[in-house]
Order: structure tokens, then C-alpha cells, then sequence
């Protein structure tokens, strides 16, 4: 049974490797997005505040619900309640949705892709919100930030979203909940990535910025005897665009996940 690398940000990497240990495969956490809360919190705050205004709150992560709701004020508490029926949370997939239940949203008021769909993207999701949305409704998209990055470039998939909801007449605003950094490698880390290069490993990858990361971060590694699992069709072309020499492709579930480590290389 190869091991499995896991490349999530350490608190979803934690969780995974725990979910995959005990299913009989050895996990290791190798997180390559770091998450810190956005270092400016008042558009939080102002966003919390003008949350009535608002028809829909899209997250684009577990992590964005996450820090979102660390900043929920108390007079805020009856927003996403069972009783608040107006406004809705949309997320892709289904640990984001756990996160909005464990942060107190009413599971009736969360869109989310059927998890017996298999895809879990911005297009899987406008299937199951686009008939819910109406010319004048407005929507809150919360999202994370990279260093450096251009706030008013969106990624690939919530600016696609963003504009199927412009394309309908809706109004769509963006605030910032937590930011991304790449990673600082240790000289230890740096051997085990040399090591799970070339042993059989298998690296799971959920995002193509953590892919990214990788790759800036080790240039010279070489991985044409690596495998990789990627949960997204995008995430596996930007695993063979630095030269991954096998990429499979699963739904990011758990089932899904061990079923393709364990099936023959």
C-alpha cells in the first residue's frame, strides 16, 4: 500500500491523514498553502454588518467559513439561523458544508452540489443555485488572498460564478477572510519531499496554487517518478504541467480518495 501525501492546508491535512490512517493507509501531512486570518479585518467587520443586505454568502472554502464566522459579531447571531430563512450559504463541496454546520448554519439554508454528482466546482454549483437566482438579489462571495495577489482578480472558478450571477442581474461584492502563503521548508521537510518523489508515495492535491507553491518553492526537483492524486480536472493539468510522471484523477471524498491509492498503479 503506497503512502499518501497530503498537501492541504494543516488543518484539513490533519483530518485527512487521521480518515486515511484509519482506513489502513499510512498518511503524512506535507500542508503546501499556509492560512493565516486576513491581516486587515475591517472588511470582515463591514461585511458583517451590511450581511442584511445580502440575498446569498458564497465561501470558496472550508477556511473562509472558518474565519468568516471568527468574526461574527453577537448581534449577528440570528443570520444563517433556522429562523433567517432569506439568506443562503453557498459552498462546493462537502467539507465546507460541515464547516458551515459546525459554525451554526441551518443545514436547510446551505446550497451545495448532490454528493452523488462526483463534481464539486463553481459550475456544479450554479446548477443547483441558478434557478434560486433573481435579476436584483445580491451576493457576498467570501475568499481568501494570495501574497502579493491583485484583490481584484478573482479565481478561476468563483470569477466564473461571479459572472453567471452578474450575466442574471444580481450584484455580486467580494471581501477577504483569511490569506494563503506558500510554504517554508525545513531542511528535514526537504528530504522527505525528495524521498516521496520517487518512493511510490502518492501526493494528493486539492488546489493548482498548492501545486504551484511546489514547484516555486523546488524548482530543481525532479518528478518524473512521482504519482499524484488530484480532486479536480484543472488540479491534475497543472500536476503533469511540472512533470508529475502518473496524475489520477478522484472525487475529493474520502471513498473516492482511498479507493484510487489502493487501486494498482
Amino acid at each position: 500500500m503506497p503512502r499518501a501525501i497530503v498537501t492541504r492546508p494543516a488543518k484539513e491535512a490533519q483530518e485527512w491523514v487521521r480518515n486515511l490512517r484509519a482506513r489502513g493507509i499510512d498518511a503524512l501531512a506535507l500542508p503546501l498553502i499556509t492560512i493565516v486570518a486576513a491581516a486587515d479585518p475591517a472588511p470582515l467587520r463591514q461585511a458583517w454588518s451590511q450581511l442584511g443586505q445580502f440575498d446569498a454568502v458564497m465561501f470558496v472554502s472550508g477556511n473562509a467559513v472558518r474565519h468568516f464566522f471568527a468574526m461574527r459579531p453577537a448581534h449577528s447571531a440570528s443570520y444563517f439561523g433556522a429562523s433567517h430563512t432569506r439568506l443562503r450559504a453557498w459552498v462546493t463541496g462537502p467539507g465546507s458544508r460541515a464547516a458551515l454546520e459546525a459554525s451554526g448554519v441551518a443545514p436547510g439554508l446551505i446550497d451545495t452540489p448532490a454528493l452523488g454528482d462526483g463534481q464539486f466546482d463553481s459550475e456544479a454549483l450554479w446548477q443547483q443555485v441558478r434557478g434560486s437566482v433573481a435579476a436584483g438579489m445580491r451576493l457576498l462571495i467570501v475568499r481568501g488572498s494570495a501574497a502579493g495577489e491583485d484583490l481584484s482578480a478573482q479565481g478561476a472558478g468563483r470569477d466564473w460564478l461571479a459572472q453567471q450571477v452578474v450575466q442574471a442581474g444580481c450584484a455580486v461584492d467580494f471581501v477577504v477572510a483569511y490569506e494563503r502563503r506558500p510554504p517554508v521548508w525545513a531542511a528535514a521537510q526537504i528530504s522527505t519531499i525528495a524521498d516521496a518523489a520517487q518512493d511510490g508515495s502518492v501526493w494528493i492535491f486539492s488546489s493548482a496554487e498548492a501545486v504551484a507553491y511546489l514547484h516555486a518553492s523546488l524548482p530543481q526537483q525532479s518528478w518524473a517518478q512521482a504519482r499524484a492524486l488530484a480532486t479536480h480536472a484543472r488540479i491534475a493539468q497543472a500536476v503533469r504541467q511540472i512533470g508529475f510522471g502518473q496524475v489520477l484523477e478522484s472525487r475529493p471524498v474520502l471513498e473516492d480518495v482511498v479507493a484510487s491509492i489502493e487501486s494498482p498503479a
